[in-house]
Order: structure tokens, then C-alpha cells, then sequence
């Protein structure tokens, strides 16, 4: 898209300006004004970026004068991706103004290479956004022929012929190198075939010759899609765009039959699951689910995505309708058919998973979370929450009470502890009563001390802790400890840090 920013510019200030007013793009460099982008009007009138602004007026002086915005044209860029997403799953960013699309056993889809490109072409001239496309067989080769030059579809293996004419500048390398073969007479990418590899990496480095083996077609590497590949994908395409909510989820409902098909052959059940509506104006929405169990249960991704629906703040607009939707699995797992033993755990199991699946469907993953252990003697760190969805919480596992022995942690802890007031036997003795919110406890029983200090690459100053299990008159079980040793510098503190059940 070599007008980007004046095809994003205009695109959203229709009535600020007429279309036959040229149009640039300044950017303060070294205090001084230049042009950063032109619209097509402005370089037919030749204006380029780089000239200083007070340069383009002097030859043109009427021009409409814009503030760049990176960020704008960067987010614009990104709806165009999301967009292509229709022709392949793998589609790259080229900045500033370029997208690279791997269309690799894609094109049958579209009625072959030059229905496709076609098909781009028109999609990108119904958003008023001006475009150049190239077909060849290495991604190199695309870029410098969508840049510098007219071939729309190489034939396979005419790399090379098809790149010959171009300037040196269609390989993407630095501008000073550029100016460097320019210099040496070496403008066209043939000249630089026609010479030997060695001198030019040694002249020039090993990046020249290996861009120029790419564009040329002799080594050929993968773009790196700006999405991940899922590991299953199913889609179906409508002549006619549909808007009605009841085609939409019969829709997704026959993909998610399919995809659990697919799945079911290859002995895999999905861990995630996305819905994609592409609109006819090129917006696309996403919705996505997770579950905590490998599954291929059409009924129970539904009813995850029904609740997905229902939680939206913003609704899936359908606008002119969508003529395309897809459900992809980015995620997978081995499926194994589990077996109900005996007492019914397994059952339990799975109705625990489906209630976890339906909560972050509705309320989102960072919502709904579990306790996991972790691997610590600290009891401020001994337990963390994670999210409920996930392996992470099977990491570390439990402390278990050694059997006919009382737990030694209680199942209610305070964050932070609670400060108490009590009256203890120096210097190891256990509390003999303790004020606790106004109430004071008499100590019949008592275990401990039990000396826990801080991890000293975490808190290397927090001072050493004596815990005790109390129990009071009224029976009423209670985890305290003391903060310091009596003789010390400062006097030790009393606290409250946990309930027994």
C-alpha cells in the first residue's frame, strides 16, 4: 500500500478536505519539518519523502500539510491483516506499508493465483485504499516486485528473469549500501547476479548476497505469520453475506461438528477455540473460549460460546452482513476417553471442569482463579493464585498431613497477619493469653516453638518467626507467632497469622 497514510487519512476525514488537494505528511526531524508520506497526487507532482516542507511549498503551494501518526497507520495496518486473514492463515507484516501473504494450497479456494490477487484488489479499492500485489514463489521476490516493479504473477521457477530489471533498491538493503553499488555501477539486481558471491559478501557482507539469493528465488524461508497457525481450522463461505443471529450460530454450530470430526480422527480434543466473522467491509471479530479439559463436544463448546455472547459489552455488529466464518483450534491436546470409576469422582470431575469452562467464558481468564502450592517454606508464598484454567496449579504438590497428626498449617490465613497483644514466657515460651479484637483468649494448650525465617534472596531483613498451635478455653484453635527474640535490639511483636477449622 504505498499511499497508506493518505488512503487511512482520508478514509476517516472524508469532508475535510477535497480529493483533488494534494496531500503530505510532515515529521519534525532535526527541527526542521519533512515530509514523511505523500498521496498519489502529491508525487505525481513530484514530491517525495524527505523534502523539507518549506521545499514542497515552494514547488507546490497548494498542498494540505498533516502531522504524521505512526500509530494510527500502524493500527490501520493491523485491521488490514485481520482482514487478509480470509485468503490464508499466514500473513506477515512488511512495515511500514506492506503485508506478506503465504497463499500456499490456498488459491484453488479463490478460483486460482489471479482470481485471488483479483479478489484482494477489489477488496482493497471498496475501502478506498490504493494497493500493489505480486505473486512469485519466495517472499522476497513478492516484496520487490509489489514495490519496484509490474509483473503481477511469476511463473514457478522465473524468479530470477522477473527481478533482473529492478533497481538494487528492491532488495530492502541500507540506504548507504544502495548508494554504495550505485556508485560501483552495479543499479539493477541482474548486475549484481551476473557477478561472483564471494567479492560481494566480502565488499558488501553476507547479508547482500543471501537477500539476493532469496529475491532471486535460489533459497526460499518462511515468513513469520503475525498470528499463530491453529492446529485445526474449518471455515464456510456465503454468496450471499448473512446477518440474522439464528444463521450465525447454526453456522458456527455445523463448524464446531466438523472441527470435532477432525479432531476425533486425529485422536486430539481442542484446549481453545476461536470463532472469526469476517465482514463484507473487511472488519473481522474474534471470539475465543478456552476449557480445562481437552474436548470435542460440539454441545459444549456451543454452549461456551453462548455464554462468550452474552457477556460482550460491545455485540458482534454484522453490518452489510458476513461472508465468512471460521472456526479454528489453536490449541489441541491428546484425547483420551475417560472411564467413570466406581464412586462417581470422574463425573464430579468433569461437571467441576464444565462449571470452570462456563465462568471464564463469561467473566475471562484473569477472573477466575485457584489456589496452586508452591514450592516454598515460607507460609506467605506457600500458595499463589493462578488461573483455574491451565496446568500450572499441578506443578507442586500439596503438603499432606501425616495421618492421625492435626494439620500443621490452618486452612484460614491472614494476609497480612493481624497484630495481637500477648503475654508469653521468655524467651521461647508459648503465649499463655492473647488480645485479639478486643477479646482475650486464656491458652490451655500449646505446641511449638516452630522457627520459620524469610527466603534470604527475597527478604534478607525480615526478622525470624516463632509459630505456635494454641487451642483457648473455649476450644477454638489458632495459629500465632512471635516477630523477633526477646534481648534484642527491638522488642519482638505478636501475631495472628491463621484459624484453624
Amino acid at each position: 500500500m504505498p499511499f497508506l497514510p493518505a488512503d487511512r487519512w482520508r478514509r476517516f476525514n472524508p469532508s475535510v478536505a477535497p480529493d483533488d488537494l494534494p496531500l503530505v505528511f510532515t515529521d519534525k526531524v532535526r527541527g526542521a519539518l519533512r515530509l514523511a508520506a505523500v498521496d498519489r497526487r502529491a508525487q505525481a507532482l513530484g514530491l517525495a519523502a524527505g523534502l523539507t516542507l518549506a521545499d514542497a511549498r515552494a514547488r507546490v503551494p497548494d498542498i494540505l500539510a498533516i502531522e504524521s501518526d505512526p500509530a494510527a497507520d500502524a493500527a490501520f495496518m493491523m485491521r488490514l491483516g485481520e482482514a487478509c486473514d480470509r485468503y490464508t492463515p499466514l500473513v506477515a507484516f512488511d512495515p511500514p506499508d506492506g503485508l506478506t501473504l503465504d497463499v500456499t494450497g490456498c488459491a484453488h479456494l479463490f478460483g486460482g493465483e489471479a482470481a485471488l490477487r483479483t479478489d484482494l484488489g477489489a477488496r482493497l479499492a471498496g475501502i478506498a485504499v490504493q494497493g500493489r500485489a505480486s505473486i512469485a514463489g519466495t517472499p522476497e521476490a513478492a516484496r520487490a516486485l509489489a514495490r519496484f516493479g509490474r509483473l503481477a504473477i511469476v511463473a514457478p521457477g522465473g524468479e530470477a528473469a522477473a527481478v533482473e530489471p529492478l533497481p538494487v533498491a528492491a532488495l530492502g538493503l541500507p540506504a548507504e549500501t544502495v548508494l554504495a553499488l550505485s556508485r560501483a555501477g552495479l543499479k539493477t539486481i541482474g548486475d549484481l547476479a551476473a557477478r561472483p558471491s564471494a567479492p560481494l559478501a566480502a565488499r558488501f557482507g553476507a547479508a547482500l548476497t543471501a537477500q539476493l539469493g532469496r529475491v532471486l528465488g535460489l533459497e526460499d524461508i518462511r515468513i513469520t505469520p503475525r498470528r499463530p497457525v491453529p492446529a485445526c481450522i474449518v471455515e464456510r463461505r456465503f454468496a450471499e453475506p448473512i446477518a440474522r443471529a439464528e444463521d450465525i450460530q447454526g453456522t458456527l454450530a455445523l463448524l464446531m461438528a466438523k472441527a470435532g470430526a477432525l479432531l476425533e480422527q486425529r485422536g486430539e480434543g481442542g484446549r481453545a477455540f476461536e470463532a472469526s466473522f469476517f465482514r463484507t467491509d473487511g472488519a473481522v471479530r474474534r471470539i475465543a473460549v478456552e476449557t480445562g479439559r481437552p474436548t470435542r463436544d460440539p454441545r459444549a463448546v456451543m454452549r461456551l460460546f453462548a455464554e462468550r455472547l452474552e457477556a460482550l459489552a460491545d455485540p458482534i455488529d454484522p453490518g452489510f452482513g458476513f461472508d465468512l466464518i471460521r472456526l479454528s483450534v489453536p490449541a489441541t491436546e491428546p484425547f483420551a476417553v475417560a472411564q467413570n470409576s466406581l464412586d462417581g469422582h470422574a463425573v464430579e470431575d468433569d461437571e467441576m471442569a464444565e462449571l470452570i469452562d462456563r465462568l471464564v467464558a463469561r467473566f475471562g481468564t484473569d477472573r477466575v482463579l485457584r489456589f496452586a502450592a508452591r514450592d516454598s517454606h515460607d507460609p506467605d508464598r506457600a500458595a499463589h493464585l493462578v488461573p483455574a484454567l491451565g496446568a500450572a496449579a499441578e506443578q507442586v504438590a500439596w503438603r499432606q498431613a501425616e495421618a492421625d497428626e492435626p494439620p500443621a498449617r490452618p486452612l484460614h490465613v491472614f494476609d497480612p497477619p493481624q497484630p495481637i497483644e500477648a503475654i508469653a514466657e521468655v524467651p521461647d515460651g508459648p503465649p499463655m493469653s492473647f488480645l485479639w479484637r478486643r477479646c482475650r483468649h486464656d491458652v490451655t494448650r500449646a505446641e511449638g516453638p516452630e522457627r520459620i525465617a524469610a527466603e534470604w534472596w527475597r527478604q534478607a531483613d525480615r526478622p525470624a518467626r516463632d509459630y505456635y498451635r494454641v487451642e483457648d478455653s473455649d476450644g477454638r484453635r489458632f495459629w500465632l507467632f512471635r516477630s523477633g527474640f526477646y534481648g534484642g535490639a527491638a522488642s519482638p511483636r505478636w501475631f495472628l497469622h491463621g484459624l484453624f477449622a
